[in-house]
């Protein structure tokens, strides 16, 4: 089981470094050096997640439709290469923006399409896997090393990335980007050898003919789920949201260097690592709601410190509310991941995985969009940049506080005794009809 789970790491870790020096390194060049202004950086960064519906459809397609004998591992590949291919050729999307607006905008909703496709495809089969994999019982230890490993990876990219842009250059962002495109094919290869097991034949044939309807209706019809759906919304748009706009705060409040800012997702990684080997830790002793609990209040007051560093200018007082949003958002990661696992049927396993992960990525175009347009809006209209990124911060700290009273309503057991696998069955047997 070790080894699956370490191979399963290598895949998450995989795809996610792609997304690093994309999320990081070019959206700082971009809106800093470029002066592309935050609300295309951010219609731009949010195309992936357009499709995010779309992993319904490959969660519950993948478990009825084999591929050579494997339910997910071809899914998990061609995510991979479109993944690899994005984030080789973006580079060239930020040279092309600078030279000519409208043709880098055309070429980047293509490359950045073909990135979000890649990863829709690949999240929503692994996370799957993971879960059939382990069990039960196992969840939580196999999410917690997936992501411990994926922080590492995170890290290292970071640092990286930037030792290899120092100095900036084009040819040395070129090249940085193809150095990870390698490392994430190579390391996700690896992790897809032996994995999985051959399935014999097809399964539940007869709900091969799911409408988006039917898809959606299983989901919606269970309140708990439709719940804890908006709950991952509203939390993961503060967490994942910011990811485009703390490195040019950094170099807009702070003057900081394009190598220094990079290496801020490193010190974030850093602490992200520690609350997630402590939240492993934690499983079983403490009950997961509690955990999100602690992560939630962390990351809020992480956002609160990033807000008063501006104000005061000062850098110690960033770093540290970088450390707490690091740490907050490891802790709240595991247990919402695990809980997120908790909140599926045995049946349906690829459906219900596919809506929370279509959660994720909706989360993401909301919170990544807002913040582009609201930096952009709130800038023009103060003619200060520093008070359209404190404003983008004061709205993320808001967010988590939602989601923290949203926490408490949330219930796996009532989730299990609603009535949701019986509208499946429902719609199974009115297609098999």
């Amino acid at each position: 089981m070790l080894r699956k789970r370490l191979q399963l790491g290598l895949i998450h870790v995989a795809v996610a470094i792609t997304l690093v020096p994309i999320n990081s390194t070019l959206n700082r060049v971009l809106i800093k050096e470029m002066a592309v202004s935050a609300t295309l950086v951010a219609i731009l960064a949010i195309l992936p997640y357009l499709f995010s519906p779309i992993q319904v459809w490959i969660g519950s397609f993948s478990d009825r439709h084999p591929i050579g004998g494997y339910r997910r591992t071809p899914y998990i590949l061609f995510g991979l290469l479109l993944c690899v291919l994005g984030v080789a050729i973006s580079p060239q999307v930020a040279f092309l923006l600078e030279r000519d607006r409208l043709l880098g905008t055309l070429l980047g909703m293509l490359v950045f399409g073909a990135w979000g496709m890649g990863y829709n495809f690949s999240a929503v089969s692994y996370l799957s896997l993971a879960s059939e994999i382990s069990g039960e019982k196992g969840r939580g230890r196999t999410i917690a090393v997936m992501f411990v490993m994926m922080i590492i990876g995170i890290i290292f990219t970071a640092l990286t990335v930037s030792n290899l842009v120092e100095p900036y250059t084009p040819a040395a962002l070129q090249y940085a980007f193809l150095v990870v495109a390698a490392i994430a094919l190579g390391l996700g290869l690896i992790g897809m050898v032996k994995l999985e097991d051959k399935v014999s034949g097809q399964t539940l044939t007869a709900s091969d003919n799911y409408s988006w309807g039917e898809m959606f209706g299983a989901i919606l019809q269970n309140r708990q789920a439709t719940f804890f759906f908006w709950y991952l919304v509203i939390l993961l748009a503060a967490l994942l949201g910011q990811d485009i706009l703390l490195e040019p705060f950094g170099a807009e409040a702070f003057e900081m260097s394009v190598k220094t800012t990079t290496r801020i997702t490193s010190i974030w990684g850093a602490c992200n690592l520690l609350t997630l080997i402590l939240a492993g830790i934690l499983e079983g002793r403490v009950q997961k709601k509690s955990v999100a609990r602690w992560g939630g209040w962390m990351t809020l007051l992480g956002f609160v410190l990033i807000f008063g560093s501006g104000l005061l200018r000062s850098p110690s007082v960033f770093y540290s509310g970088v450390i707490l949003l690091g740490s907050g958002t490891g802790l709240a990661t595991v247990s919402n991941l695990s809980l997120m696992l908790d909140m599926t049927t045995p049946t349906n396993v690829g459906l219900y995985v596919g809506a929370w992960g279509m959660a994720n990525a909706l989360s993401r175009l909301i919170g990544t969009l807002l913040i582009g347009v609201v930096r952009d809006v709130v800038t023009q209209l103060s003619q200060s940049p520093l008070s359209g990124y404190l404003t983008v911060f004061g709205i993320e700290a808001l967010f988590v506080a939602v989601s923290l009273a949203m926490l408490g309503k949330i219930s796996v057991e009532q989730f299990r005794n609603a009535s949701t696998v019986s509208v499946v069955e429902r719609a199974a047997l009115a297609s098999d009809l």
